[in-house]
C-alpha cells in the first residue's frame, strides 16, 4: 500500500523529499506532480524499477518512450550527444517549462536504453520534482499517468490518483491539483525542430 505524502511546491519540505528519495534509491515507484500532468517514475539507475514501470504501462522496456527528468541542463552532457548552439539556446529559453525535447542519445545511456538512438529530456517548472532529482543525484525516468477514461485523459486530483494507484506504487505525492494537458514534445534529433505534439508549452520559444 502506497504512502500519500503532502509536499508544497512553493517550499518543498526536505525531510519529506528525503523520505521519497530513500524509496527511489530502494527501487520504489513514485507518482509526483510536474508543471503539466502527474507522472510516474523511478531512479534511472534501477533496472528492476524500470522493468516494473514498463510492465505497468504494458510496453517492452527497450522500446519504451520514457523521458528523463533532470533538475537543470547540466545532466544533458551525460545522456545527450553534443547539440549545436541554436538547439541549446532553445532549450535554455524553454526550460524549466512544460516541454519534452527529443535529442540524440549518447553512449552513456543506461544499459537498458542502449539500443535507443534518442532520449526525451524534461525539466519541469515544478520545485517538488526538481528538488527530488537534485537530492537523488541523477535523473528520474518518467512517464505520464494517463486515465482509462477517454474523456478525462489525465486525472488531476491527487486523492483520486492515490485511490487508483496505491497498490501499484510506493508513494503518491500530493502536490496539489495537476494539469490535464501534457507537455509540448519537440524533436531536435535532426538538428531542426519538429513538433511531435502540441501541449501546454507555447511554440513561441522556437
Amino acid at each position: 500500500m502506497a504512502d500519500f505524502i503532502k509536499i508544497y511546491n512553493e517550499n518543498p519540505n526536505q525531510k519529506e523529499i528525503d523520505k521519497v528519495v530513500a524509496v527511489l534509491k530502494r527501487g520504489g515507484l513514485v507518482i509526483y506532480p510536474t508543471d503539466t500532468v502527474y507522472g510516474l517514475g523511478c531512479d534511472i539507475t534501477n533496472n528492476k524499477a524500470l522493468e516494473k514501470i514498463a510492465q505497468i504501462k504494458g510496453v517492452k522496456l527497450e522500446k519504451a518512450n520514457f523521458s528523463f527528468i533532470c533538475n537543470n541542463l547540466s545532466h544533458l552532457s551525460d545522456y545527450v550527444k553534443q547539440i549545436d548552439s541554436a538547439t541549446f539556446k532553445v532549450l535554455k529559453r524553454a526550460l524549466p517549462g512544460p516541454y519534452t525535447f527529443i535529442l540524440p542519445g549518447s553512449n552513456n545511456l543506461p544499459k537498458v536504453f542502449k539500443k535507443k538512438k534518442t532520449v526525451g529530456i524534461r525539466i519541469p517548472d515544478n520545485n517538488i520534482i526538481r528538488t527530488l532529482v537534485e537530492t537523488l543525484g541523477n535523473p528520474i525516468v518518467s512517464t505520464s499517468i494517463r486515465d482509462e477514461d477517454e474523456i478525462l485523459e489525465y486525472t488531476t486530483d491527487p486523492e483520486l490518483i492515490f485511490e487508483k494507484w496505491r497498490k501499484l506504487v510506493d508513494i503518491v505525492i500530493d502536490g496539489g491539483y495537476g494539469d490535464n494537458q501534457g507537455s509540448t514534445i519537440i524533436d531536435f534529433t535532426d538538428g531542426y525542430p519538429e513538433v511531435i505534439r502540441e501541449g501546454k508549452g507555447s511554440l513561441d520559444i522556437l
